[in-house]
């Protein structure tokens, strides 16, 4: 009998997640769980590998189970996962040497400085798309060699393996068979040459990595492997890219955003490796039958995140939804900008050394004027983004297509869409993440024939309409901007 389904692993920074897919790529069973955050420093962000495996395995299994599903049943795996947080595990046991770095992790910031001192950022930028940052992997596994007794040496004689998320997952799921990544993920690196498609031995060098540590890099569709199971892993990609595919954005200039713990705003640019001028990233959207498709992007280290903060930290609310409800209670924020550069800004300022604060608080501050600010922060970052992107491609954003949890919140996306002065459209399905994983993986096998046919499955929820005068969105974003000159270089 021939599969039936797709299984997706979609492994984020907060919670592991599986859905199985079947032919109309309808999601007919999902399982979700949450794993511990490591904190061990301030502006220290760890995950513990095996955490993230446990996770994510025990999702796949419930999820199939949820699904009445056998290995048999499913035609094959698509993963998609957090970017930029590093991993490096001996070779011979699989066992972790440190901790995964996650990609908030702001520890190299100084390492970083001390590199853009020495003139090389051009260099990094030019071969890789990328800004010097503590956000990316390299100097990560450049940290993790010099600070783990003996990792160095282990690693120059190649027992050290280095891997992104995706790259632990399938060397798990293979039962350590397979050290593969594909060209999104390695794009995220800092050390892969977007155009010539391979790791850059210069850049490498200079920051002393051994090139064995890293791994093969593949399409982002086609065959990586098996599972222990015997069924096809046959699509990989980062997160953000797996959401641009799932969304359909397939023609240059269509764009997404979405809204998880952080932001990630992408326009497909098509086989144009557009370089920014204001100080977004050039990316690989995806890279199919070995043709690579591009993309400018976006990214805001605190998104979604904010509203955990108000609810964990700050204990304001209960929920989320709580959230919501409060900030749609009051017309505005009162005059109240909250930046939330916990762990730095991100593009287009590019500051590590940068920390969260709260402008223009008075005696008739309340807490839904907080919520209505946090929510408000996120919407500000992100049309900071989008504001770039156009500048950056001369191609003008006629909508905006959003996913992500966040976007359950509609007083967000219509101050998003108040913001940018476009329609915001949100998609019935908001996993799209998932999605894009699972269609990746699906056309690797015929098991889906074409991209059409993943447009065709596109449905819309809603769609946002901007309805606020332009003069008094622009006076809101003068008064963010200033907020935000105010956060910048405060642990320098």
């Amino acid at each position: 009998m021939a599969a039936t389904h797709i299984l997706a692993l979609d492994q984020g920074t907060t919670s592991s997640r599986a859905v199985v897919f079947d032919r109309s790529a309808r999601a007919v069973a999902s399982c979700q769980k949450e794993f511990p955050q490591h904190y061990p420093r301030p502006g220290w962000v760890e995950h513990d590998p095996l955490a993230i495996w446990a996770s994510q395995w025990s999702t796949a299994v419930e999820a199939m189970e949820r699904a009445d599903l056998e290995p048999r049943d499913v035609a094959a795996i698509g993963i998609t996962n957090q970017r930029e947080t590093t991993l490096v595990w001996d070779r011979e046991t699989s066992k972790p040497v440190y901790p995964a770095i996650v990609w908030q992790d702001r520890r190299t910031a100084e390492f970083c400085a001390r590199l853009k001192e020495d003139g090389v950022e051009a260099l990094f930028t030019e071969r890789t798309g990328l800004r010097i940052d503590p956000y990316f992997s390299a100097t990560k596994i450049r940290w993790i060699l010099d600070h783990v007794e003996g990792a160095r040496e282990r690693a120059e004689q190649g027992k050290l393996a280095f891997g992104t998320v995706d790259t632990w997952l399938l060397w798990k799921l293979s039962g350590g068979k397979v050290h593969s990544t594909d060209a999104t993920n390695a794009s995220r690196t800092l050390i892969y040459d977007i155009h010539r498609n391979d790791w850059d031995d210069e850049l490498l060098g200079l920051l002393k990595i051994p090139r064995s540590m890293l791994p093969e890099v593949k399409d982002s569709s086609g065959r990586f492997g098996e599972s222990r199971e015997g069924i096809p892993i046959t699509g990989i990609a980062g997160d953000q890219h797996a959401a641009l595919f799932g969304q359909g954005c397939f023609e240059p200039g269509m764009a997404k955003n979405t809204y998880g713990t952080g932001c990630f705003l992408l326009m497909n640019t098509g086989d144009e490796a557009v370089a920014s001028r204001n100080n977004l990233l050039t990316t690989v959207a995806w890279r199919l039958a070995g043709k690579t498709t591009y993309a400018l992007e976006g990214s805001v280290f605190i998104g979604g995140a904010v509203i955990q903060w108000l609810r964990d930290e700050l204990q304001l609310v209960r929920t989320a939804e709580e959230c919501n409800q409060l900030a749609a209670s009051v017309p505005d924020s009162n005059g109240l900008f909250l930046v939330p550069a916990f762990t730095g800004l991100g593009a287009p300022h590019w500051d590590p050394f940068a920390r969260g604060a709260a402008f223009g608080m008075t005696r008739g501050t309340n807490r839904a004027h907080f919520c209505r600010a946090a929510l408000e922060s996120i919407a500000f970052q992100s049309a900071e983004l989008a504001d770039c992107m156009v500048k950056d491609s001369g191609i003008g954003l006629a909508e905006l297509r959003v996913d992500g949890g966040a976007v359950r919140s509609d007083p967000l996306m219509q101050f998003q869409a108040d913001l940018l002065g476009v329609k915001v459209v949100r998609p019935r399905d908001i996993e799209t993440t998932a999605a894009g994983a699972a269609f990746l993986a699906g056309l690797a096998t015929g098991f889906w024939e074409s991209r059409d046919e993943i447009v065709r499955r596109h449905e819309v929820d809603r769609e946002f309409v901007p309805s606020r005068p332009a003069a008094e969105m622009a006076a809101l974003e003068a008064g963010w901007r200033r907020a935000v000159e105010r956060t910048k270089g405060w642990e320098s």
